[in-house]
């Protein structure tokens, strides 16, 4: 047992729960997660989204936007468990915080909307929660909307995400009369007026449906587990013991989803999907230990070495706070835990528990607790924190790859430095987000995994940082290549202006090359051209490589010979015939025919089979050149060759054609003729 300083309940790491709300955007995660804090004594008033009252989206954007944009930690009690809950974006451009919150989570909520099913999103967050092995129930919320329908729900959830759905609930009333559910387990009326809920007999409008379905329920338990089995063959029905004991087997092994149903708006329906999470969804004791990379394990055991994962950074205006998920061990204020990835041993001024954007401080958190640290100085996300004499490493969330990219310029030269200090600020605390400047333009280039995303972080940027940003799109960084050269070209640098003078002359042989880069030969003979002026003279024309003719792009694919030249006895010097060189190599160059490249890149496309014609002619829109295809599993991979220049934005249109289904990566391969 373990005294929770908050409360005065005390929680074994039985009666933990640590779980995720997952769903598509607008399918109701925040409203249920309100739902559950007002049910469980947390909070005293239920926030509403349209009204930018909840607790969990508490960002000035997610309250504008109306939408989830960073995960949020709440903690609550309920039946004498202690649950700590994350309530994850669902928007696509999100999916890096809902990976990074699922890797430190031992079970979720997968919200589907009534009337839509499964959307799109709700499938991306499934698939991420299957790579994690992340048990799960399911609650089909909106019951109460015009054309919700849980049997369709569900045959979307068994179709479209491929588990055994096992209903254990019927809804009484449909659309505006949804009044409650009808738990089959139990047989038995749940009926919600107002806030309240009043446990009835089953109605008699709904027993005979309620008894086929329970039926069905005990068949389909059955099948799937030995003791429901064992006891269907020699009663000819399933306990309710029973089946809550199979269930939560099942659940936990991810053989089957348990389904329930409600209006979380309403309120209606959220008590019994508590009851559901404590009985169906895994503690810390129940999962196995977590392992390090060099095999060593942790168990959750407070009394073991300490071990614990920062899955997100966030830096506030009173400090930087660490979040984490202790595994294992026991850690107080002012401790001390070892990085072992950079090997630096760091102090925990503070323990936080976390509701949201409010911290409670607490003197000490143990395995199985998801906290927030002030003290820590260099931990990112991914960071594995462990007891100094006990070092371990555990594998870390991964990261995506930035898909969308802008340009970020501050409007006054005065702002540089503190743009630069917001954006590694903004880095630190999201992943998924990557800065460089751009060698070749020198913009500052700012990826992501969304124009959303992107939108978001200059908006961040801007409010929390007072800055004057002006985004564009990058600059493509073009190149200039010879297509047919000339011969003799012949130059003379001579400069007089008393003293030693300035003699070069040379000449020059400009033709394209056989590969992509610069190339540099000499034919001179008789020694009319010393070797150390040969190699001024290389020089000089690398030098003249940096601006072509064109548009001022960097030249390359070309060949020059240098065929002749003379010196002058005083005058001539290694700085003459740089010059020359330079010089030569650019009037020749204008004096060739040349040609614009432009960076093409490898984009593979995934996509589902009924999108790939809109998406072949998007990408033949965008000057692409398709390689190839291949069908997979009712999933089409496209290869294609795009100009970079056209990628610009084609995550959100990629998105828009396959209802958010659709994926791509790409590879710079190198440049090809632009269009003239």
């Amino acid at each position: 047992m373990r005294t929770d300083p908050n409360r005065t309940s005390t929680f074994p790491l039985t009666g933990v729960r640590n779980l995720g709300i997952l769903a598509h955007v607008d399918a109701g995660k925040t409203t249920l997660t309100e739902r559950i804090l007002y049910a469980t004594g947390t909070t005293h008033k239920r926030g509403e989204v349209h009204d930018g009252t909840t607790v969990t989206d508490f960002d000035p954007q997610e309250r504008d936007r109306g939408i989830t944009i960073f995960a949020a930690a709440v903690s609550c009690t309920w039946d004498g468990h202690r649950i700590n809950l994350i309530d994850t974006p669902g928007h696509v451009d999100f999916a890096d915080e809902v990976e990074r919150s699922l890797r430190v989570l031992d079970g979720a909520v997968a919200v589907f909307d009534g009337v839509a099913g499964v959307e799109p999103q709700s499938e991306s967050v499934w698939r991420q929660a299957d790579r994690h092995g992340v048990p799960r129930i399911a609650f089909v919320n909106k019951m109460d909307r015009a054309g919700a329908d849980l049997d369709a729900a569900v045959a979307s959830i068994r179709d479209r995400l491929h588990p055994v759905p096992l209903v254990v609930q019927l809804p009484i009333g449909a659309e505006d009369a949804f009044a409650g559910v009808v738990d089959l387990l139990h047989l038995r009326a749940l009926v919600w007026t107002g806030d309240d809920v009043e446990l009835l007999p089953v109605p008699e409008s709904l027993r005979d449906e309620a008894i086929r379905r329970r039926r069905l329920l005990e068949e389909a338990v059955a099948e799937l587990h030995p003791a429901a089995l064992e006891e269907f063959v020699a009663e000819s029905t399933v306990s309710a013991r029973t089946l809550t004991s199979a269930l939560r087997d099942l659940t936990r092994t991810g053989d089957a989803v348990v389904v329930l149903c409600g209006s979380a708006y309403r309120n209606r329906g959220v008590e019994p999907l508590l009851d559901a999470v404590t009985a169906y969804l895994p503690s810390p004791l129940d999962l196995p230990p977590v392992r390090g990379v060099d095999g060593d394990e942790r168990t959750a055991d407070p009394t073991g070495p300490f071990a614990a994962l920062v899955f997100k950074v966030n830096a506030t205006g009173t400090g930087r706070l660490t979040y984490l998920r202790v595994y294992s061990g026991t850690i107080h204020k002012g401790g001390t835990v070892l990085d072992p990835g950079t090997g630096r041993v760091e102090r925990i001024a503070r323990i936080l528990r976390v509701q949201a954007d409010r911290h409670e401080s607490v003197d000490v958190a143990a395995a199985g607790d998801i906290v927030a640290v002030v003290g820590l100085k260099s931990a990112r996300a991914g960071t594995t924190l462990c007891a100094p004499d006990a070092p371990l490493v555990l594998e870390p969330p991964v990261v995506a790859t930035p898909v969308v990219s802008v340009a970020v310029e501050p409007r006054t030269a005065a702002q540089h430095e503190r743009l630069a200090q917001a954006l590694a600020q903004l880095v630190e605390e999201d992943p998924a987000l990557v800065v460089r400047t751009d060698r070749e333009t020198g913009q500052t280039v700012l990826s992501g995994m969304g124009e959303l995303h992107l939108e978001v972080t200059v908006e961040k940027a801007r409010r929390d940082h007072r800055l004057d940003i002006v985004v564009g799109r990058p600059k493509v960084a073009y190149r200039e290549t010879v297509v047919r050269g000339v011969s003799g070209f012949t130059y003379r640098h001579v400069k007089q202006e008393g003293g030693a003078g300035q003699f070069a002359h040379v000449v020059i042989d400009v033709q394209p090359s056989d590969g992509d880069g610069f190339e540099f030969r000499s034919a001179v003979t008789g020694g009319r051209v010393p070797a150390e002026y040969v190699r001024a003279v290389e020089a000089g024309c690398r030098d003249a490589l940096a601006d072509g003719p064109l548009g001022g792009h960097p030249v390359t694919g070309l060949r020059v010979t240098l065929t002749d030249g003379s010196t002058h006895v005083k005058d001539s010097s290694e700085m003459a015939f740089r010059t020359a060189g330079r010089f030569a190599l650019r009037d020749a160059l204008r004096a060739s025919t040349v040609a614009l490249l432009e960076p093409v890149a490898e984009v593979t496309v995934t996509v589902p089979e009924n999108a790939v014609g809109g998406v072949l002619g998007d990408l033949s829109a965008r000057r692409g050149r398709i390689l190839g295809s291949t069908a997979r599993a009712g999933t089409t991979v496209v290869t294609a060759s795009v100009p970079l220049a056209e990628l610009f934005g084609y995550a959100t249109r990629l998105r828009s054609r396959t209802q958010g289904r659709g994926t791509f990566t790409s590879r710079p391969t190198g440049y090809a003729p632009a269009p003239a």
